[in-house]
């Protein structure tokens, strides 16, 4: 079977970190190893990783290591995928939390496809109501417009795995991004396509992600939209068909609105939406052990 490194860049992630290893870790299949690389943080990250580490079955997959020299996501996420030794690098954000068949399926996608050299899905927001709504919604979205060139799939970094020898063949061309405009995901894809390596998109390949972005000013948001537009222009020779970051433009004002207003009713209630995102599954794994 492919073994399945998950690799986390972590800065200041104490709110959600150990919420997120719990999920990497409570699989259907286990994952080679689950790599935090702290960049810097201030906070508690690394102390509650460490917790979560000493509370861990002997060995535990979980490593925490320490990317000090430079800070930014890119040098940090490169020095996790140094570190890995699986496969295929699993890539997720520090607030993302893997359905408990991700590694299962991931492992599965490139066991099926030697040629498949990354591969990526869609995503539920558990932070916001109507899950399955959104997940379908999230998947249309994405098979339709996360393409470039001759419809051709483009990574999503909170959901996005490469195999190994694919990260060897672009890793020293990738944009290093000093200027921080432009989304290194979309930037991984390109590299990939210019070098021929085939990228897939499965849609049983889930991951839980958090709707924070859609709670920042507009100006904020804007910002972050512009670098779709920043990551194609730094690549000219590609192109694409849809402007994946119109369909955000008009969500944005709704959930912009909306998604104050839940995280109150979910304090409310007491409800941790990471935990319960996937209470269900987790239950059946732990009953099939």
């Amino acid at each position: 079977m492919v073994k399945v490194s998950i690799v986390i860049p972590a800065y200041n992630e104490q709110e959600r970190i150990v919420s997120c290893l719990s999920n990497a870790v409570c699989q259907s299949v286990a994952p080679y190893e689950v790599i935090v690389v702290d960049n810097k943080s201030s906070d508690k990250t690394c102390e509650l990783v460490q917790r979560f580490i000493d509370h861990q079955p002997s060995p535990s997959p979980v490593k925490l290591v320490h990317q000090d020299k430079e800070q930014g996501l890119i040098p940090t996420r490169d020095f996790g995928f140094s570190a890995a030794l699986g496969d295929v690098y699993g890539r997720i954000d520090a607030d993302c939390m893997l359905k408990p068949d991700w590694v299962e399926v991931v492992s599965d996608i490139f066991e099926r496809d030697p040629s498949a050299m990354g591969a990526t899905g869609p995503a539920v927001y558990y932070d916001m109501p109507a899950e399955r709504l959104g997940l379908e919604g999230d998947n249309k979205v994405r098979k339709v417009t996360y393409r470039a060139d001759d419809d051709k799939v483009l990574l999503f970094g909170s959901n996005m795995a490469v195999r190994a020898s694919a990260w060897e063949k672009i890793k020293d061309n990738v944009c290093r991004d000093k200027a921080d405009i432009m989304h290194e995901d979309i930037d991984i894809s390109l590299h990939l396509l210019d070098q021929g390596l085939k990228t897939v998109y499965c849609e049983a390949m889930i991951t839980g992600v958090s709707a924070r972005r859609m709670d920042t000013s507009f100006s904020s948001f804007r910002k972050y939209m512009q670098r779709f537009q920043n990551t194609f222009d730094a690549h000219p020779n590609h192109t694409r068909a849809h402007d994946t970051e119109r369909t955000l433009y008009a969500l944005y004002p709704a959930l912009r609105a909306f998604y104050p207003v839940y995280q109150k009713y979910l304090n409310h209630r007491n409800v941790n939406p990471a935990r319960r995102i996937w209470s269900k599954e987790q239950h059946e794994i732990s009953n099939h052990r």
